[in-house]
């Protein structure tokens, strides 16, 4: 007799925990799913100890009111999602106290979570969200069920982040069928569970009637069974078929909604930034530590940038840099590659930018919050780059098999079409030298050490030669006068030159820039350089040397190349490309009005006021967001920020008046002619286009001293300050202002409303 009482509490205790544990394992669940695309078990594991601390708070809290049992849920949650911050924080190895790093979490924990790099690393702000929700969804779940009584209703919550674990997955992960039908059997478990009736009757709803109505009853009730049953059954017929279609389609990934972290324009091409270094070699860019590296050969090569799109004008990184944890994807090395680790403790200095160095290939991340690009193997800072930043790398460092790349082919085809891509425009002159080192070399590794060795032979390296590495300017490198500054420059020039020749030659092409220091320490401006590689089929990227060796005198191009007299090569100015017209396209003509149609005229004037309306919506909308585009570009951002923007901001205004200016101008040639355009415009007092421009260069209206400003900014980032800068964008505002009070009524209306300089490249 004494056991049957502990026998029905036990019964009674194991029926009324079935519907809580079935809502822990249905958040569970979503925790698993998810889990799925992270790179270790740690964010499953915080997502059920979520499950589990809120369906326990709401049971603890059962006998009290209702109206505390949120209160002290959400208090639990605070301490959870500190506890999972800390834990993620140690877990990645981040710097910085709990506060820094659960503020940093709050701000950006949605956008990193949708553009983290598959595997996701479990990091604070990308394990807020998940933590949270499943916490959230585990406190409505067991309210709604245990203190409501509404099982099915309580199953809501934990549906709907299932769904949504399952949309944020998508086709980055195999289908997740296991999980999916575990929560159908325990959802249907917590349904099957009989609840607690404080009244036995209540069992049966039709106890107590006379046998005439209790047969009614029944008979009523029976009636709306069959009836429900029907329906369901109906609807599964029909919904079948559409579901069992969408199980081999693919999900739609969130990701490609969501736009990640980009590099600015400074880091977009890099590879200018070498003329300015080079000039200033004493700057101190970095302090590096090796940790563990290669025994022999000198310290490593950092690399900074890798440089594979080329437009004629420009070589720019174009990579897509994704949001990653302090593990890093790894990627399998060629056959017979030669690889050593090597581990670095990196301190930033005059450093600038978002880039950050690393030797190639890195593997892991510790100090910094990193976004990583696999297919170029380099890593930007999302936050940028502040002196004293201090951070470690540790590496894979391949060396390919030299006798495989001696015999190896080069890839072809639409895999590699970005890095064999010549533009339009492409110098006959290059062309012949090209087709000149390639006639005599038909191995592709022959090909490449040709034009390695004819850069080394007949080139030579200073230190104040100029920027640029557009057509003109490697024509200019290339073939100049010895004694006009021709046939000498930075590695920014060779590394272009022999980039653009091993395209003409079908050569797949990169230029990197980087630095080679001497030792551990500082790693200063003169460290800096830039180097091609070339692609060859099963070794890799492979790099080439075309700086001439130390003390040797190069030889005359001309006893090696000498071009046939043909043709001269085609004028490489652009041709000036057309204004629209500002003047609407005439209407179409109208059709055939039926006579005597009532309503016509109503109809007519609503069209053309809802056409004027939305004509003026669009205008007012282009003119806020140029305001915004001006204010964004002279405002914000750093010294050397404002002054490209204030930059941008007169190349605009030139383009605007109908005299734009070619990417290939240096910057004093554009403040020249920006004068002379502004000096016409006073004295025509119209539109500018077609006018003739000569006036004296000291009526720039001060553009001359933007230009040296912005040629300071792009060689000596650091020697700016905001005095400068403000200076920039008072000089750009006035200018711009005066050239546009210059032209009519119509022109200045229409300049201020213009789309162009929101899709201009900049």
């Amino acid at each position: 007799m004494t056991g049957t009482p502990a026998r029905e509490w036990a019964v009674r205790v194991l029926r009324a925990a079935v519907v809580p544990v079935a809502l822990v394992v249905l958040v569970s669940l979503s925790g698993v799913v998810l889990g799925r695309v992270y790179a270790d078990p740690l964010l499953t594991r915080l997502m059920v100890g979520a499950a589990v601390g809120s369906v326990v708070v709401s049971v603890a809290a059962r006998r009290l009111a209702s109206w505390l049992v949120a209160p002290l849920s959400v208090a639990a949650l605070a301490g959870w999602t500190l506890l999972s911050l800390r834990l993620a924080a140690s877990h990645a190895a981040l710097p910085g106290g709990l506060g820094e790093v659960a503020a940093d979490a709050a701000r950006n924990a949605i956008p990193r979570l949708l553009t983290a790099m598959i595997p996701v690393q479990p990091t604070p702000d990308t394990v807020l969200v998940p933590v949270v929700a499943a916490w959230l969804a585990g406190l409505t779940a067991a309210e709604v069920a245990l203190r409501a009584g509404r099982v099915l209703a309580g199953y809501l919550p934990p549906a709907l982040l299932y769904a949504g674990v399952l949309y944020v997955v998508g086709p980055n992960a195999a289908p997740a069928v296991g999980p999916t039908v575990l929560f159908a059997a325990v959802a249907a478990a917590g349904l099957a569970a009989p609840g607690r009736r404080s009244d036995p009757a209540a069992a049966d709803p039709a106890a107590g009637l006379t046998p005439a109505v209790r047969a009614a009853v029944r008979l009523r009730l029976a009636a709306a069974s069959a009836a429900g049953l029907a329906v369901v059954v109906a609807l599964a017929a029909l919904l079948a078929p559409v579901v069992a279609g969408q199980v081999d389609a693919r999900p739609v990934d969130p990701r490609r909604y969501v736009e990640p972290p980009r590099v600015e324009s400074l880091d977009e091409n890099p590879l200018i930034r070498i003329s300015g270094w080079a000039l200033n070699p004493d700057q101190r860019l970095l302090d590096v530590r090796t940790v563990a590296g290669p025994a022999e050969g000198g310290p490593p090569r950092i690399r900074l940038a890798v440089l594979s799109d080329y437009d004629g004008v420009t070589w720019r990184v174009g990579a897509t840099y994704r949001n990653a944890g302090r593990i890093l994807p790894a990627v399998e090395p060629a056959p017979g590659t030669t690889t050593e680790a090597v581990r670095q403790e990196i301190t930033v200095g005059d450093l600038t930018g978002r880039l950050l160095p690393a030797v190639p290939t890195p593997r892991e991340v510790g100090g910094a919050r990193v976004a990583y690009d696999p297919a170029s193997g380099t890593l930007i800072r999302p936050e940028g780059l502040v002196p004293g930043l201090r951070y470690e790398v540790s590496s894979v460092r391949e060396r390919p098999d030299l006798n495989l790349v001696s015999t190896a082919n080069v890839p072809a085809g639409d895999a590699v079409a970005r890095v064999l891509r010549v533009p339009d425009g492409a110098p006959e002159q290059l062309r012949r030298l090209a087709a000149q080192l390639a006639e005599a070399n038909g191995a592709p590794y022959a090909r490449a050490d040709a034009v390695a060795t004819f850069l080394a032979e007949h080139y030579r390296v200073t230190a104040d030669a100029p920027s640029g590495h557009a057509y003109p300017n490697l024509t200019f490198f290339l073939f100049g006068p010895r004694n006009g500054g021709g046939q000498r420059g930075t590695s920014e020039q060779f590394a272009a030159a022999f980039a653009v020749l091993g395209r003409l030659a079908g050569l797949p092409t990169r230029v990197v820039v980087g630095f080679e220091p001497k030792a551990d320490g500082p790693v200063r401006a003169a460290d800096a350089y830039a180097w091609p590689e070339v692609l060859f089929e099963g070794v890799g990227w492979v790099p080439f040397d075309p700086m001439p060796r130390p003390d040797s005198e190069p030889r005359p191009v001309e006893e090696d190349f000498r071009p046939q007299p043909e043709e001269p090569p085609p004028s490489e100015v652009p041709a000036p490309t057309e204004e629209p017209s500002a003047s609407p396209p005439a209407a179409a003509s109208a059709p055939d009005r039926a006579r005597g149609g009532p309503g016509t005229p109503v109809l007519v004037g609503g069209g053309v006021g809802g056409l004027l309306l939305l004509v003026g919506a669009v205008l007012a909308a282009l003119a806020v967001m140029r305001r915004r585009l001006t204010r964004t570009r002279l405002e914000q951002g750093g010294p050397g920020e404002r002054i490209a923007g204030a930059w941008r901001e007169l190349t605009d205004g030139l383009r605007l008046a109908g005299r734009p200016v070619g990417a290939d101008l240096a910057a004093a040639e554009v403040a020249e002619r920006a004068g002379a355009t502004l000096a016409t415009a006073r004295a025509s007092g119209g539109s500018t286009a077609g006018a003739p421009v000569s006036v004296p260069a000291e009526s720039d209206g001060g553009v001359g001293e933007l230009a040296d400003l912005v040629n300071r900014a792009a060689f000596a980032p650091g020697s700016v300050d905001a005095a400068q800068a403000a200076r920039a964008v008072a000089v750009s505002t006035d200018y711009v202002t005066a050239l546009r009070a210059a032209r009519s009524r119509w022109a200045r209306l229409r300049w201020t409303v213009h789309p162009g300089p929101l899709r201009w490249r900049r």
